[in-house]
């Protein structure tokens, strides 16, 4: 059983950033998928970014040259770095580690929200 703890959101206005943290029960990585999903009200869930166990990093094309993925492997922290923020960011950020579809874990999320 893994347990994830997200930190971080806030309200942040537009072009600004910000920086989430998940938090781990455990040393999960290379042994686990770490994914950072979003979901937007009346959206569906969306990937954001993911770091594969091999510590391959993809991005979803919308947040591409603005966020970036990184792990602490001592802290079993994951984090998720997000600059020139946009309204369309915004979002609740949930946080996942996954060795597949059948064997996924969530974090409760973190509201972030990017208005004037």
């Amino acid at each position: 059983q893994v347990q994830l703890v997200e930190s971080g959101g806030g309200l942040v206005q537009p072009g600004g950033s910000l920086r989430l943290s998940c938090a781990a029960s455990g040393n999960i990585f290379g042994r686990y998928v770490v994914c950072w999903y979003r979901q937007a009200p009346g959206n569906q869930r969306e990937l954001v970014a993911a770091i594969t166990r091999g510590g391959i990093r993809n991005y979803a094309d919308s947040v591409k040259g603005r966020f970036t993925i990184s792990t602490d492997n001592a802290k079993n922290t994951v984090y998720l770095e997000m600059n020139s923020l946009k309204p369309e960011d915004t979002a609740v950020y949930y946080c996942n580690a996954n060795q597949g579809i059948s064997k996924m874990y969530w974090g409760q999320g973190t509201q972030v929200t990017v208005s004037s």
